[in-house]
This record gives C-alpha cells, sequence and structure tokens, in this order.
C-alpha cells in the first residue's frame, strides 16, 4: 500500500488571527486603560506606604477631586461617540460657576432656583450649537470653538473679579459628607456617579445610544437605515451642554466661587480623558466607562505627584500628553488592522 502524503494547508488568509482579532475588540482599550489605573495605583501603594497613600479615603479622594471632570468627559462621550467635538465644556463651566456665584450672592436668588437655572442655560447653549451644526452643515470644531469664545466671554460680562461664595447653603452642600464606613464621598462625587450610570444605561440600552454610535461609526449608512441623524445630533450637544453646565455647579461647590477664568482648558482634559478611556476621536466606538478610568488615570496622576512633593504640577500635563499620544496611536494601529 502506497501512503499518499499530504501537505498542510495554508492558513485562510480569510480566517482572522487570534492577534487581530484581539486588536479589533473594543473592549480592548478599556482593558488597557483599567490595567493602567491598577498597575499606577500599585506603584503609589509600594512607593507610599508610609505616607497614608493605602488609606481608603486616598482612593476616594480621587472621586471627589475630580467629579466635576467625570460629569464633563461624560458629556464629551456622548459628543465624541457621535464622530463630533466639543470645545466649549470649559467655558460653560466657567461661565455656570460666575452665573451662579452672581445669582447667589449678589441678586439673593436661592440655590434651588439657581440649580435648574444653570443647567437649562448649559443645555439650550448646547442644543443651539447642535442646531447650527446640523442645520448649517458646520464644522463642530467651528461652532463650538465660537461656543468657547461666547461663553467664556459673558463670564467678563457679569463681573471681570472673581466672586466669592458665603451663602450658608452653598458651603452646607459642599461640606455634605455621605459616609462609606471606611471614607467619605462628598454630594458632588456622588452626583458624579449617579450621572455616570445613567449615561451607562442611555449608550447600551436605549434606541438614543444605539443610534449614536451608529451615527459616529458610519453617518452615510445611518442615513441609508433612516436613523434621525439631526435630532441624535443636537440631542448629543444639548447632553453636553448640560453635563457641562452640571459640571460648573460642582466646581462651584468645589472652589465655592465664580472666577472668569475658572476651568480655562478643562475641555481638553475632558476631551484627554475620553480618548485616554479609550473612545475613538473619530467616532462609533468606546465606553463610558473607559472615561471614568481615564478620569481616575489623570487624578492618579496628581496624587502621585502631590505625595512625591518634588515634582511640578505641570508634570501632570507633561505625563497626560504623553498617555493621549500614545492612546492615539494604540486608536490609530486598531482602526487600520480592521481596514485590513
Amino acid at each position: 500500500m502506497s501512503a499518499t502524503t499530504q501537505r498542510p494547508t495554508a492558513p485562510d488568509s480569510r480566517t482572522p488571527s487570534k492577534a487581530r482579532r484581539l486588536l479589533g475588540d473594543q473592549r480592548l482599550p478599556v482593558a488597557a486603560t483599567a490595567l493602567l489605573f491598577i498597575v499606577m495605583y500599585g506603584v503609589g501603594l509600594s512607593r507610599y506606604q508610609y505616607y497614608g497613600f493605602a488609606e481608603p479615603q486616598v482612593f476616594l479622594n480621587l472621586f471627589i477631586d475630580n467629579g466635576y471632570l467625570l460629569v464633563a468627559a461624560v458629556g464629551a462621550t456622548f459628543v465624541i461617540l457621535s464622530g463630533g467635538i466639543d470645545l466649549s465644556v470649559g467655558s460653560m463651566m466657567g461661565f455656570t460657576t460666575m452665573l451662579t456665584a452672581w445669582l447667589v450672592e449678589r441678586q439673593g436668588v436661592p440655590l434651588p432656583l439657581v440649580i435648574p437655572m444653570a443647567l437649562g442655560v448649559g443645555a439650550f447653549g448646547g442644543f443651539l450649537m447642535g442646531y447650527v451644526i446640523h442645520n448649517f452643515e458646520i464644522q463642530p470644531f467651528i461652532v463650538t470653538l465660537a461656543g468657547l469664545f461666547l461663553f467664556r466671554g459673558l463670564c467678563l460680562v457679569i463681573s471681570k473679579e472673581s466672586i466669592s461664595i458665603s451663602d450658608a447653603s452653598v458651603s452646607s452642600m459642599a461640606d455634605a459628607q455621605v459616609s462609606l464606613g471606611a471614607g467619605f464621598l462628598s454630594i458632588g462625587a456622588i452626583v458624579a456617579l449617579v450621572v455616570l450610570a445613567v449615561a451607562f444605561y442611555v449608550l447600551h440600552y436605549t434606541r438614543f445610544g444605539r443610534r449614536v454610535y451608529a451615527i459616529g461609526g458610519n453617518e452615510h449608512s445611518a442615513m441609508l437605515m433612516g436613523l434621525p441623524q439631526g435630532g441624535t445630533k443636537i440631542a448629543v450637544y444639548t447632553v453636553s451642554g448640560f453635563c457641562s453646565a452640571l459640571a460648573g455647579l460642582l466646581f462651584t461647590l468645589y472652589i465655592q466661587s465664580g472666577d472668569p477664568l475658572h476651568a480655562t482648558g478643562m475641555e481638553l482634559d475632558a476631551i484627554a480623558a475620553v480618548v485616554i478611556g479609550g473612545t475613538l476621536l473619530t467616532g462609533g466606538s468606546g465606553y463610558v466607562l473607559g472615561t471614568l478610568f481615564g478620569v481616575l488615570v489623570l487624578g492618579l496622576i496628581k496624587s502621585i505627584i502631590q505625595f512625591e512633593g518634588t515634582l511640578s504640577s505641570w508634570w501632570t500635563k507633561i505625563a497626560t500628553g504623553v498617555l493621549l499620544c500614545v492612546f492615539i496611536l494604540v486608536q490609530r494601529i486598531m482602526t487600520a488592522r480592521k481596514k485590513t
């Protein structure tokens, strides 16, 4: 009997390799950011174990000190997922601090009335920018840049100087704490986590969330499927404006003052947190939980620099820039792999 030899068959080029499947997994950037946070936190535990870094309150302070940034970044996540950008976040936050301080301190308006007024102004400002972007087909960069200058200018219209808030209701709300046994969270941190939970549900379990992903992934395909692009685009900028105003209110509680220069450049921190959290700048891919880890990473960088004691605060910007470049490079590699 003659034995027939079988040649090894070449792998089908259409069958994706494990490496390609891994790079194509949308959860990879979020996992990478979470792993980065765990590694950085572990380094802090080992390096500053005698300086109280292991205290549970140090971890909880990441939420307390960055609650306003988390809310702003959640709003930016909606916009970036849809394929847009919002450069007015920081100016809207600064305007909210000035409006709140002016109404409470100078006009004597009760805080419970100021809060919905400030949130309404923020949502309406976002609505206007979304309306202009969609109906006049102008690039979001241009429209939101105009919003940046507009709201920063309105800050100076209210007052050219800082307005300190001495109202008892603001102080009591700012000092309020929610005990967690081993530590506590502030009202601002609790609000930020609630906003995160609501955003997670909306993006992953509602039709609106699926529309945001669809439009950001391929706007032309979304149009062919009959999805309401105009309403969705306007809605995401309305959400961003609302979140920016809410972040401004939380920042007001954190600082207890209004200033024309408050939150300058905060829009860049929010965008950096979203990108470091794994959301593609081109839209259509990302998770709001990744934004949480992005904010925690940025907050942890600040904490480590404070515990180190010998480093300038500018190292926060340097580290953020390096991480941003790395994650954008990773995004570029992932999108290139998907196309091949």
